[in-house]
């Protein structure tokens, strides 16, 4: 079974046409299809819409929000109710379209564990998409995952993904990320993006800062994850030896010009290095307080790693031979 999960914020003009073609999309290709509707908070009718065509269509299940939680929580209330084997995100605003979901499974059927949709031919403003390739050429370049587009809503992955990962805040755009971190093969797909003929879009500039934000969370949480003291360590012995390197030379050359004033080898007091007439000495004294610090942290984040993995795993199995499947196919 194939589950179709899709979020949904004030989307009533569309979610007809969406089933229909989702639909004809199924019966012209003998697909055994779920359809799952999460409604996040919509202020419009497009919950009425949907308790429509749920009494309408068996194969249709639905969630609504009590408010409108972001589309990260839309989706993560979606995977948590799927019951295919693979799962397919799409966006409500008609801008997918579902006749790509045939050539999705083809691309699944070769061994990809994700397949991400890349809009390459795009009906949005200039203001838009400039920036949003800026972001996508940052993305792949700090995660090593490669993708023309990461913002894509339309997405396919394998059910068990959804076991390794948990989304939160607006993480939903590196799902494909944070799966190739656990061992996950990702690959990408050409869709068509139509132009929006209902609503409005739901993003502004903001969701950039936000991308950014949650990239360095990503970045942390796939490259330090299980090891948080090798970052913030590095950076606390780092930020503590150049304050301990600074305070040595500025001891040295305290020592040093006392030496040479009690030998006689210089006369003026006004010679002698004073530490209180150093700004450095601070400086240097603060780096120290600050590497300690992160050591600190890094010490307190390992302990809590230590404690979560007595709960979770840290890895991902792909197969397992067991006596009992030891000469199954």
């Amino acid at each position: 079974m194939l589950s179709i999960v899709i979020p949904v914020y004030n989307e009533e003009g569309s979610l007809i046409q969406l089933h229909r073609e989702i639909c004809e999309v199924a019966s012209a290709h003998d697909l055994e299809i779920e359809i799952i509707f999460v409604d996040d908070g919509s202020r419009d009718r497009s919950w009425e819409i949907i308790k429509t065509l749920v009494r309408d269509d068996a194969r249709i299940r639905a969630i609504r929000f009590r408010r409108n939680f972001g589309k990260a929580a839309a989706l993560n209330a979606g995977f948590e109710i799927a019951q295919g084997g693979l799962v397919m995100t799409m966006d409500a605003d008609l801008q997918d379209n579902p006749q790509e979901i045939p050539e999705f499974l083809k691309m699944m059927e070769t061994s990809l564990d994700v397949v991400s949709g890349w809009k390459q031919v795009r009906h949005d403003p200039w203001h838009k998409v400039f920036p949003s390739r800026c972001f996508n050429g940052m993305v792949s370049w700090l995660t090593g995952v490669k993708l023309h587009d990461h913002n894509c809503g339309m997405k396919m992955y394998r059910r068990q993904i959804f076991d390794e990962i948990t989304l939160y805040g607006e993480l939903h755009r590196f799902i494909p990320v944070l799966a190739a971190a656990r061992g996950y093969s990702v690959g990408e797909k050409v869709v068509q993006h139509r132009p929006r003929t209902h609503g409005q879009s739901k993003y502004g500039f903001t969701r950039f800062i936000k991308g950014f934000l949650d990239l360095i969370t990503v970045k942390f949480i796939t490259g330090y994850g299980q090891r948080p003291q090798h970052l913030m360590g590095t950076f606390g012995l780092t930020s503590f030896g150049l304050g301990t390197l600074g305070l040595v030379v500025y001891a040295t050359c305290w020592f040093l010009t006392r030496l040479l004033y009690y030998t006689g080898l210089i006369q003026d007091q006004a010679s002698l290095f004073y530490l209180k007439d150093h700004p450095g000495t601070i400086f240097y004294v603060a780096l120290m307080f600050l590497g300690a610090q992160l050591i600190s942290v890094g010490i307190i984040a390992e302990l809590f790693i230590s404690y979560q993995n007595r709960r979770s795993k840290d890895y991902s199995v792909c197969e397992t031979i067991t006596p009992d499947n030891r000469n199954a196919g």
